[in-house]
């Protein structure tokens, strides 16, 4: 039995459908008008030129979190550990501003160096998860759990210890950076950034030929798919491991980086802003495909910036979206799911 061409995309409509219609019930049960809550979030996320710019700032560090782990992902590891090496691209990123905003070195540089800084910093957070992984027998999601917090422990400590403010400490973080310092963006304005989006775009570039285009993305498949049988095939499995760890920290130490030049200006509490555990959502729902990664993001960014306009104008929390964006992403893979076992039953039959 050969599976028709619109098999998946039916089923991946469905999919989509059962979400809008979970969420639906959630707006009933609650009293809130469906078609007008939704409605708001569109307007929330596209309503204007400044809202829109938001969904883009939005969308930068969430396209290169989920660029970093659909390396992980190809390689069949659960990269929980995303946030705390997010967290550590902020710190390291921090301390190189900080340490250079005082000297003759010209903007442009200090502000390489603190980009270079912050990849240095996940990728040592994320090779230390791959380390427990490898060489210690501890599973990555767990690992990786307990590094999120340590790295949370470790910036707080920062904000409210050696890096506090002077006087005080306080919670909207440290000294904010010397404005030359700041990431060039649009207007002053607005905290849209033309250089993170064209590296945001271009890491996803580099991931998606890496992967369709390289022997190493190729053995990254092999290994992912089955390491035994990759091993024996004289593929050494844990290197590549260390590595695919290794490239997804990279990615996400610049996109701390990026929060802290370019959005925030100064090192805060909650930093990484969720975007590690979204970009774990959008490598789900478009199956490890980076050809798909920019759209599904940039969707999951609007749905999280138009979602602000709920509390406002409905009196709902603005984590509904999360609740379609879960719903979309467990009905997408149990979808996919259900078609691959109709299509293995076909197949069966004589």
């Amino acid at each position: 039995m050969r599976e028709s061409r619109l098999a998946k995309p039916l089923f991946q409509a469905g999919a989509v459908i059962l979400a809008l219609g979970i969420t639906t019930l959630v707006l009933l049960a609650t009293g809130a008008p469906p078609l007008a809550a939704f409605a708001s979030i569109v307007k929330g996320a596209v309503g204007s030129l400044g809202v829109a710019s938001d969904v883009v700032v939005a969308w930068v560090p969430l396209l290169l979190v989920t660029s970093g782990l659909l390396v992980t992902f190809t390689v069949g590891l659960w990269n929980i550990g995303i946030e705390g090496q997010i967290t550590l691209g902020a710190i390291f990123a921090t301390w190189a501003v900080r340490a250079f905003q005082g000297t003759a070195l010209s903007p442009g540089l200090v502000i390489a160096i603190a980009f270079a800084a912050g990849m240095a910093g996940g990728a040592l957070w994320a090779m230390l998860a791959g380390a427990l992984k490898t060489f210690g027998g501890v599973n990555e999601i767990f690992g990786g759990l307990g590094l999120n917090y340590v790295a949370t422990a470790l910036n707080i400590w920062l904000i409210f210890g050696p890096w506090k403010r002077p006087g005080v400490a306080s919670m909207s973080g440290t000294v904010p950076f010397e404005p030359r310092l700041w990431l060039p963006t649009v207007n002053e304005q607005s905290r849209l950034a033309p250089i993170a989006v064209g590296i945001a775009l271009a890491g996803i570039v580099i991931i998606f030929v890496l992967i369709q285009g390289t022997y190493f993305g190729l053995k990254l498949k092999a290994v992912g798919k089955n390491a035994k049988a990759a091993y024996l095939l004289g593929i050494p499995t844990w290197q590549y491991m260390m590595a695919s760890f290794a490239i997804c920290g990279v990615f996400a130490g610049l996109a701390g980086a990026v929060q802290v030049t370019a959005v925030y200006h100064r090192l805060i509490p909650s930093i990484s802003s969720g975007y590690g555990f979204l970009g774990l959502m959008v490598g789900m729902l478009v199956n490890f495909s980076a050809a798909l990664a920019a759209p599904v993001a940039l969707f999951f960014a609007a749905l999280n910036v138009g979602s602000i306009q709920l509390p406002i104008v409905h009196k709902l929390d603005s984590s509904l979206s999360g609740v379609l964006q879960g719903t979309l992403v467990l009905f997408v893979l149990l979808g996919d799911g259900l078609r691959k076992r109709l299509m293995a039953k076909g197949r069966a039959r004589p």
